[in-house]
């Protein structure tokens, strides 16, 4: 199965080295490149891709609003390209349904990686803007002094879910959880969808955030 893409960046440079990367790839296609995020739209709409690379800022309409447009429109998944300026717009981006972020200093393969996860239906977060963005998680919890969002908020998992929501949010995949909890990756997609559903979370990064909230995991832990 070809994975359909559009990559949307107002860096003719950018968006060509990238769509060139992508598009050496046997699997991959690259059906439509764009300017702005109006653009971008618009490419998602005619070419239905299954992916689409959007950079945050952009002229006449900023990657933001070209997300919400998209992924209230369609099942595109949407992946920010970012970089480390840009963490105050991850709680927005997030909210706005993407799948992840890519720093656009991505190397080679991780590009190619990301696009085939996110096709797949995992969400990702580049490490770095992971690191950032949890030690921004715990900045604004406690300064909002939320409580609302309890170890307690666990309870209704078992003892295998909680241990798969702790290893999703060192970032492992499927198949890495499978392997280090000796079961099938079906079983674990299973112990995923099940931890999404009980703590009412849309995607895996929302449920990183909720393993960092919660205390489940902390910032340099293994």
């Amino acid at each position: 199965m070809t994975i359909r893409v559009v990559v949307a960046d107002d860096q003719e440079l950018v968006r060509s080295g990238f769509s060139m990367i992508l598009e050496a790839q046997a699997d991959i296609e690259v059906v439509a490149e764009a300017g702005d995020g109006a653009e971008a739209v618009a490419a998602v709409e005619r070419y239905a891709p299954d992916v689409l690379l959007l950079d945050i800022r952009m002229p006449v309409m900023d990657g933001l609003d070209a997300a919400r447009r998209v992924c209230a429109r369609s099942a595109c998944k949407v992946v920010m390209l970012t970089t480390f300026d840009l963490d105050e717009y991850v709680y927005e981006a997030l909210s706005a349904g993407a799948s992840g972020f890519l720093l656009k200093d991505v190397r080679r393969d991780d590009l190619v990686h990301a696009v085939r996860v996110v096709a797949a239906g995992d969400s990702l977060l580049a490490p770095a803007v992971t690191r950032r963005l949890v030690a921004d998680i715990v900045r604004r919890r406690r300064q909002e002094a939320i409580t609302d969002v309890t170890p307690q908020r666990l309870e209704v998992l078992t003892a295998r879910e909680v241990e798969t929501l702790r290893l999703l949010a060192r970032g492992l995949s499927n198949a890495e959880i499978a392997t280090t909890l000796f079961v099938s990756e079906h079983t674990v997609k299973t112990h995923v969808s099940n931890v999404l559903g009980k703590l009412g979370l849309r995607d895996r990064v929302q449920a990183v955030i909720c393993a960092y909230e919660t205390g489940l995991v902390t910032p340099g832990s293994p």
